[in-house]
């Protein structure tokens, strides 16, 4: 089912939480809400399942006006941070639970019900499960079964607030690579609420990144990360290093480094903002043309990418990220002198304040 959300408002009290949001959702797509706290992800995200009502703007579901659709005729499945589970109910009632609670009319019997609460066990290859009670679970198992739970009643969508957000950083990625195979044997159409950036790009078939109630850009994990609207955006998706530049015919100059500049940068006036990722930088023992000097302060030799601290001329921290096979050949020690130079970069203008 298709989503469509246009010219969304929200506000508590004199605070706006969401301003005039568009957003078009495809059916079948699993949609990341991504950004900071306090950007109104969540509330977008109840507004549209009708936990939340909007101050004004329209909510199409499949082309058809849901504006003021009442939560339980949206047919949304909603997992929420911390599982929600009954801790009185073993895990089959904890499933059965919604089909139990349908009216008389569309009620399963207690037959189709066992039979839809085994089906969905043996999904997630967790049959063994459903005597249990809650507290008998890992954090992981009782998540797995809160999804589980939303899937029961067959939702067209499904909603996920900060679904991993409790539990730990291994069983987090364990539980996002399960969710989007479970997702792409599935094909319902998804939102999902994270302010994890690797969640997000590992996840999602599309980001949506907001900041201050209004949406910075859409697009897919590659586009957002390599092609960024602002520099709000190529900021809060992993780690940078910021540059202070000034601008003269047509170059941006960083110390010893100059940048040609479009014509967009040009227009960003006299001085602008050069953002580097660390892995987008390489270490040299010599000058090699735009270049930086500067001193190793701390060496992280461990994983795929080793992870060295440089102090620059002026005492700023610049971080750097190389292959291991780049470390052994440079041999790299802590107090040497080398240069850095970049390999890409972007560049917007100086007055965004992150």
């Amino acid at each position: 089912m298709g989503i469509e959300v246009q010219k969304l408002s929200k506000q508590f009290g004199n605070f706006s939480v969401l301003k005039d949001i568009n957003l078009k959702i495809p059916g079948g797509q699993l949609v990341a809400l991504l950004g900071p706290s306090g950007c109104g992800k969540t509330t977008l995200l109840r507004v549209i399942a009708g936990l939340e009502e909007a101050d004004s703007g329209q909510i199409f579901f499949s082309g058809e006006d849901a504006t003021s659709r009442k939560v339980k005729e949206r047919n949304v499945g909603f997992v929420f941070q911390h599982y929600a589970l009954f801790k009185q109910m073993t895990i089959f009632d904890n499933i059965a639970f919604g089909l139990r609670m349908r009216p008389k009319a569309t009620r399963p019997t207690e037959e189709e019900i066992r039979r839809k609460v085994d089906e969905l066990l043996a999904l997630v290859q967790m049959e063994w499960v459903a005597e249990r009670y809650p507290s008998q679970l890992s954090g992981g198992q009782r998540q797995r079964i809160a999804l589980v739970r939303s899937l029961a009643i067959e939702p067209e969508v499904l909603m996920l607030d900060e679904p991993f957000g409790a539990l730990d950083a291994q069983v987090r990625k364990e539980l996002r690579g399960w969710l989007r195979r479970l997702h792409n044997e599935m094909h319902i159409t998804s939102i999902f609420v994270t302010h994890d950036q690797e969640e997000a790009l590992e996840v999602a078939d599309t980001i949506v990144i907001m900041n201050s109630g209004g949406i910075q850009q859409i697009g897919s994990p590659e586009e957002v990360y390599n092609n960024p609207a602002n520099a709000f955006v190529y900021n809060f998706l992993g780690q940078v290093n910021l540059f202070h530049s000034k601008v003269k015919n047509g170059k941006a100059y960083v110390g010893n480094m100059s940048f040609n500049l479009t014509d967009a940068e040009q227009r960003a006036g006299n001085s602008a903002k050069v953002y580097i990722r660390p892995h987008q930088l390489d270490i040299h023992h010599e000058v090699q043309g735009n270049s930086l000097k500067g001193r190793i302060v701390h060496i992280v030799p461990v994983g795929p990418q080793v992870k060295v601290e440089v102090e620059g001329e002026h005492g700023e921290i610049i971080d750097v990220e190389i292959t291991q096979d780049r470390y052994k050949q440079l041999k790299l020690t802590k107090g040497m002198d080398i240069f850095i130079s970049p390999k890409e970069m972007k560049i917007f203008k100086e007055d965004y304040s992150i």
